[in-house]
């Protein structure tokens, strides 16, 4: 999507495209294969979180909207104040894919009728020791 609404095949040109057309942070999911943070002239890449099976992918977007758009909200941060703190932003990341992981798991939202606090903040610790060096 965001090589098509920038018309540019290179991520990273892409994303300075997108910049220009206003937003200050920029998050270019891959899929399974992770997501792209852009802000204030820095990125980060995340992998994707790798899961044995995939049940099905339909709205694993949405859920990694949904953990990265949470963390936030639940930390305070608030996009339209104005700073955002970088390292807030790459927890953000992880804790959508972490969310987008388990939207895979099952059909639709069932994974979540189960789904602890607990789960979610081991998959992130076990995100973070696997992507730590």
């Amino acid at each position: 999507e965001a090589r098509l609404l920038s018309g540019v095949d290179n991520l990273q040109r892409a994303a300075a495209k997108i910049h220009g057309l206003g937003p200050r942070t920029l998050v270019i999911k891959r899929g399974e294969y992770g997501a792209v943070l852009f802000h204030a002239g820095h990125h980060f890449m995340a992998p994707g979180y790798l899961l044995e099976r995939v049940f099905d992918p339909t709205g694993a977007g949405d859920c990694f909207a949904g953990g990265f758009m949470g963390y936030l909200a639940a930390r305070g941060i608030r996009p339209k104040d104005g700073h955002m703190d970088m390292a807030e932003l790459r927890k953000a990341v992880i804790y959508g894919s972490v969310m987008g992981s388990f939207c895979c798991e099952q059909f639709g939202v069932d994974r979540f009728r189960t789904l602890t606090h607990n789960e979610i903040e081991a998959r992130f610790q076990e995100f973070r020791s696997c992507t730590e060096f």
